[in-house]
């Protein structure tokens, strides 16, 4: 049918334009229309310089004008942020660490503590071998080479075993509270088997939420006194902060509003955008998007739906990205892509310029992360090799 000038099919629609509760617990409603169509074109942001398979951009908010990559294989890459720069040195070569022989595996996160400039402190996920693991760590600069980090500053925050190669998250971000959040996966293999996501006594299908500064029974990290399940007594794990998501590859805070966005890859129909909450529960596994999984019906109660799903004819793999807060038309959009189709999105929300959601454009390429630089200028990664910005 059309709609708005637009072909809208059911797998298009804002989730629930009965989506209350969502619509409750962010103070906005999703409608129905897309804003209108404007002209976007990629170009290349620093034309000069080549990544293999960049999964992670970050800007260490220091002032020092710097811009670091993150290679899967795990390597961490730093350069001017100048379009003209053309070499690119090694921060930290964690290759002889990584595990990366599963196409989701490797060096997948990267956050620079929000007092870097003074502590020198920043932290990585990736996975492991010897048990299969997701390891976080945390590094701090060389005391002889500020433009690198010391190898041998490693401190493992947090680890935890992974059943199989998929579905390891990998985002890591401190919020505006100053804990750091860190995505994690259900643990792999097809449909959640062993039932992680709606486990709270693991940490797997989860999103976490940790106090890196207050160190705290035997840990290198304390857990929030705010956390949802702090202090609990039915044996469900203290770090979590939501859960029952199947592999939220991808999250961002909006600072302006303090939204906290996931993007989280669906299974065999159904890729969603969840705004995250404390204590919320997003379904997975017995919902996928918006609908049940695996069953004509579910009991929802108590289950978060997402604010925006679309079915596998649009994509296959959703990269969440960032909400635009740039001063360009876009500002107040949240702008997202897919990893398999190319599309690139903007999402807006009711009193964000919108409602609905637009097609930017059709890019062709495999874009697996989207970063910001001081300026909240964005920028997309890609496994061609090449970051690129939108115009």
């Amino acid at each position: 049918m059309r709609a708005c000038g637009f072909s809208k099919t059911w797998t298009e629609r804002p989730s629930h334009c009965y989506a209350a509760w969502a619509a409750l617990a962010a103070g906005l409603l999703l409608a129905g229309c897309p804003a209108p169509a404007q002209s976007q074109r990629l170009e290349e942001a620093f034309p000069k310089l080549f990544f293999n398979r960049p999964v992670d951009l970050q800007d260490p908010s220091d002032g020092s004008g710097r811009l670091f990559v993150v290679e899967q294989a795990g390597v961490i890459r730093v350069f001017r942020n100048d379009p003209g720069v053309d070499s690119s040195g090694v921060f930290l070569d964690l290759r002889d660490q990584v595990d990366d022989a599963g196409n989701e595996e490797g060096l997948l996160g990267l956050a620079f503590h929000p007092d870097f400039a003074s502590n020198g402190w920043f932290y990585v996920n990736y996975t492991a071998a010897g048990p299969d693991r997701t390891v976080i760590a945390r590094y701090s600069l060389d005391p002889q080479d500020p433009g690198r980090a010391d190898p041998a500053s490693a401190a493992e925050i947090l680890s935890f075993e992974q059943p199989f190669s998929n579905h390891n998250g990998g985002q890591l971000a401190f919020g505006l509270d100053g804990y750091l959040y860190i995505a994690v996966g259900d643990g792999g293999s097809g449909g959640d088997p062993l039932g992680h996501a709606q486990n709270r006594a693991t940490l797997l299908g989860s999103l976490l939420r940790i106090d890196v500064d207050s160190p705290a029974g035997g840990r290198l990290y304390g857990i929030p006194s705010d956390n949802p399940y702090a202090g609990n007594i039915q044996g469900w794990r203290e770090e979590i902060f939501a859960y029952g998501l199947r592999n939220p590859w991808r999250f961002s805070f909006d600072p302006p509003t303090g939204r906290l966005w996931a993007a989280d890859v669906g299974q065999n129909a159904y890729e969603e955008i969840d705004l995250i909450v404390a204590g919320g529960n997003y379904g997975w596994n017995l919902m996928e998007g918006d609908h049940c999984y695996l069953q004509p019906d579910c009991d929802r109660a108590g289950l978060i739906p997402p604010v925006w799903e679309y079915g596998h004819a649009q994509g296959r793999s959703v990269t969440g990205g960032y909400v635009v807060r740039d001063g360009s038309p876009l500002s107040g959009a949240y702008v997202y892509a897919d990893f398999v189709s190319g599309r690139i999105w903007a999402l807006r929300l009711e009193g964000e310029g919108g409602p609905g959601r637009e097609l930017l454009l059709e890019s062709g390429l495999n874009i697996s992360a989207f970063g910001r630089d001081a300026a909240g200028r964005l920028f997309l990664c890609a496994f061609d090799g090449r970051i690129y910005r939108l115009r």
